[in-house]
């Protein structure tokens, strides 16, 4: 990859960047956060990228330019300089990236004088969450709008695009949940999955972060195509599936789906409540202990369910 062409189209995007040859990285001011200082680092080996100040990054210079949502001209001269070119024909209709809500805030940076901001962080310590969770997830929430009242938890791509969050009250009210009418057939929380690594199937966005370890959120009850195949183009070795007890069915369906496919497959029987409930160390001591999934049990499972 030619660096020097990476940096021109960089610098033809963000104006001109700080180059440290040592390093091969250029850092920009953060034109998401606008920090006055330049903040934005992008590595020109790996591509990753990453704002020191507000947290946002990615994988791939790929996904840098579909969050700036930049014209077409400058994919195809990215994909001209890196030599990857995408699996389909690329049209402007395809750098379309979904948004959070307009009056999204991040909690990491709201003052703690406001009340709404100490409101939602109470309601993310009941359940468990940590700052280290704030900070790593960018959770936030909106005071107003659709979603006000609400905790917002944002799902990015392994490029670091957001492509799901979920919506959740913080106060009591009946109508606790909403998501955004968009397509679910994602992978949630790519941006942390090690593919290497066993991983945890979960049903909501509170459930894997109380899993914390490579767990990942179907963001309802379906395991839909692009989990699916990209878990057997990875070559996962295991399993774990942690649903909650009234998606029985679902994830026998999911079991007998993997292990006809090679894949070691672990039921993570939970109790009456679910992994978001349970607590980081209850979960892991469950999934710790369970046993891997055989014919004879599966069959058993099936039996109970049906």
């Amino acid at each position: 990859m030619n660096k020097l062409r990476l940096v021109q189209l960089l610098e033809s995007i963000l104006s001109k960047g700080n180059f440290n040859q040592q390093s091969n990285e250029i850092t920009f001011y953060c034109p998401f956060c606008k920090h006055h200082k330049k903040k934005l680092n992008v590595n020109l080996i790996s591509e990753k990228w990453h704002c020191w100040v507000c947290g946002v990054g990615g994988h791939k210079v790929l996904g840098l330019l579909k969050k700036l949502k930049v014209e077409k001209r400058f994919f195809d001269l990215l994909f001209k300089i890196t030599g990857n070119r995408p699996s389909k024909v690329l049209t402007d209709k395809n750098y379309e990236i979904l948004s959070l809500p307009h009056e999204f805030q991040q909690l990491s940076s709201s003052s703690s004088n406001n009340p709404e901001a100490r409101n939602a962080l109470s309601y993310l310590k009941k359940r468990g969450l940590t700052t280290q969770d704030i900070l790593k997830y960018n959770i936030g929430y909106c005071e107003k709008g659709k979603y006000g009242g609400m905790i917002i938890i944002p799902s990015y791509d392994e490029e670091g695009n957001l492509n799901f969050f979920t919506g959740r009250s913080y106060y009591d009210v009946n109508f606790k949940h909403l998501n955004p009418t968009v397509s679910k057939d994602i992978i949630g929380f790519d941006l942390f999955v090690n593919w290497n690594e066993p991983i945890t199937i979960v049903e909501g966005a509170f459930d894997a972060i109380a899993v914390k370890r490579n767990s990942i959120p179907l963001f309802g009850k379906l395991i839909l195509d692009k989990l699916k195949i990209k878990i057997l183009e990875k070559g996962v070795k295991r399993i774990n599936i942690a649903l909650d007890r009234d998606a029985m069915k679902n994830a026998i369906a999911m079991a007998e789906y993997f292990n006809g496919r090679g894949i070691s497959v672990y039921f993570v029987e939970l109790p009456e409540k679910d992994p978001s409930e349970l607590g980081f160390e209850k979960i892991t001591g469950i999934i710790d202990n369970v046993e891997r999934l055989t014919p004879k049990k599966l069959l058993e499972y099936k039996i109970d369910a049906y």
